[in-house]
């Protein structure tokens, strides 16, 4: 049997050898593997007749359907190099990214493409806008054409460029340090055997249903595309409004495989659940932060016959650990051992390893460490560094370097091996399974003119992980705030995930720390004792 080497391989194969299978489920309709490899090799005619390049880019601006999974594995079944976008980004977040990796085609709805009107201008290398069929009239006009999504399906058989596994297959932007968000470069090898990896130790089969909850901008949310694709199982795509939306897809479509960030699964334990979930559901994963143990215990209250995945990923590296369900019990607060086919070291700051129970920085190696930050060298060069001489199997006598992934997040490792979280490195917050920089925030702040100075810093929240907190002084010459128009201004320019949960309002200035910054780390201390 044929093994998967490219990410399209996962369906094409999966087509070859059961094609009237179920593979998509989106609003009501079931989508067999047979149609979405068809599917998938129209939509890779179609960019070849566009004149798509080896390796240019393709943007993916919509929420969970179809096209959207077409588009994600279609651009790479080109040669091209999928960007998947996050639906709750806003039309300047939008336009960044499609400016930092030079995006040649982008694929969204109408109703998307009337919210980036004044910012696809700006976009010099983009050339093709692909919507998806409407009513509404296309623009036309200017150096971007407009194309429907059943035209571009409609091209003559093209075969795609020629690919390998280590080609740049996508780029996931996550929220740099800096303020921008910075764009994760992975390879067809990396989310193979990603894909691989993660399926064997959860056990998948064809038989199961994996309920797409996540966002498929996310890793993890890709995720359940890869690892359902790989044993040909089927995958039911879900945009939720509410909790309880998740729980009536849990029911509606037998689900049997449930990944989730913490935060939802707060909310989910304050409903009420169907006996036929915890008859199907075979097993219920984490990501994307600590789980609390009250939670975890409600969920396997409500659960008891399926099975726990603790689990911790890096987007640089796809995933990286995960607790297996036996040792749940005796361990809830690790986040477990390397997945299979990769390694996961512990090091102090000179490169060599910790002993057992010692904090060091958690460090990720193997076939799934990504292929740096998209244009940025520096950043790439703070978290992917050859390992150092001595480690793991480096011997003096190597000559070429092996990058691994320096996570920048501090753990420790006991004496079975097993891993728990301590902490960030840097102020990155996470809330609601998002990565935020604290920079990201202030900038907007700023840009909104209603605020003089400002901070942002996460505090503890057992239902989002982190609860962004900003600390703001009124605009210079003025004595007072508006905090209601500031939030709306908030609400107007930021994805929900990045909005405020408390502002607090202050004289300013704010006090500075010996480098002439403003001190975010007493700010944020002063404020947890304040409010503790």
């Amino acid at each position: 049997m044929r093994d998967a080497t490219l990410l399209p391989d996962l369906i094409t194969l999966s087509a070859d050898r059961t094609p009237q299978a179920p593979a998509l489920t989106y609003d009501g309709r079931t989508m067999s593997y047979g149609e979405l490899s068809d599917a998938v090799s129209r939509f890779r005619n179609g960019l070849m007749s566009l004149g798509l390049q080896r390796g240019e880019r393709v943007a993916i601006y919509l929420e969970k359907r179809f096209e959207t999974v077409i588009a994600s594995f279609g651009a790479p079944a080109a040669g091209g190099v999928f960007v998947p976008l996050n639906p709750l980004l806003k039309a300047e977040q939008v336009g960044y990214i499609l400016r930092d990796c030079n995006v040649r085609v982008l694929v969204t709805s109408a109703e998307r493409l009337a919210l980036l009107s004044d910012t696809l201008p700006a976009c010099h290398d983009l050339r093709h806008v692909i919507v998806l069929d409407s009513e509404e009239p296309l623009p036309s006009g200017g150096a971007i054409g407009y194309q429907r999504w059943s035209d571009v399906l409609a091209q003559s058989e093209a075969e795609g460029h020629r690919v390998i596994d280590t080609d740049v297959l996508g780029i996931l932007y996550t929220s740099g340090s800096t303020g921008k968000p910075k764009g994760v470069v992975l390879s067809h090898r990396n989310m193979v055997a990603g894909a691989k990896s993660v399926a064997s130790y959860l056990e998948n089969t064809a038989e199961d249903t994996l309920l797409a909850a996540l966002p498929l901008s996310f890793d993890a949310g890709f995720s359940q595309l890869t690892t359902a694709f790989h044993v040909g199982a089927r995958v039911a795509l879900l945009n939720y409004l509410l909790p309880r939306d998740v729980v009536k897809a849990l029911e509606r479509e037998q689900v049997t495989g449930l990944t989730a960030v913490p935060p939802l699964y707060i909310q989910l334990t304050q409903l009420t659940w169907p006996e036929s979930i915890a008859d199907r559901l075979r097993y219920f994963a984490t990501t994307g932060g600590r789980m609390p143990r009250e939670t975890l215990t409600a969920l396997r209250q409500k659960l008891p016959k399926s099975k726990p995945f603790l689990m911790y990923g890096l987007t640089e590296a796809f995933r990286s650990t995960f607790l297996p369900p036996s040792e749940v019990d005796r361990r809830p607060d690790s986040i477990g051992k390397a997945i299979p086919n990769a390694e996961i070291l512990v090091l102090r700051e000179d490169g060599t390893e910790c002993a057992p129970n010692e904090p060091g920085e958690l460090v990720h190696r193997g076939a799934l460490v990504g292929l740096g930050y998209w244009n940025d060298p520096e950043k790439t060069a703070e978290r992917y560094k050859p390992l150092p001489v001595g480690v793991a199997s480096r011997e003096a006598g190597l000559v070429l370097p092996e990058f691994a992934v320096f996570s920048g997040d501090n753990v420790r490792k006991d004496e079975e091996g097993f891993i728990y979280f301590i902490g960030r490195r840097d102020e990155m917050m996470k809330t609601s399974g998002y990565r935020v920089s604290p920079t990201e925030v202030e900038e907007i702040l700023y840009a909104t003119k209603l605020v003089g100075e400002c901070v942002a810093f996460g505090v503890d929240d057992d239902r989002l992980g982190h609860a962004i907190q900003v600390i703001v002084t009124p605009p210079s010459g003025e004595t007072e705030l508006d905090t209601v128009a500031l939030l709306a201004e908030c609400r107007n320019r930021m994805p929900a995930y990045m909005v405020p949960s408390g502002i607090e309002v202050r004289n300013g200035p704010l006090p500075r720390n010996p480098n002439g910054k403003i001190d975010r780390k007493t700010l944020a201390t002063e404020w947890v004792e304040k409010h503790s």
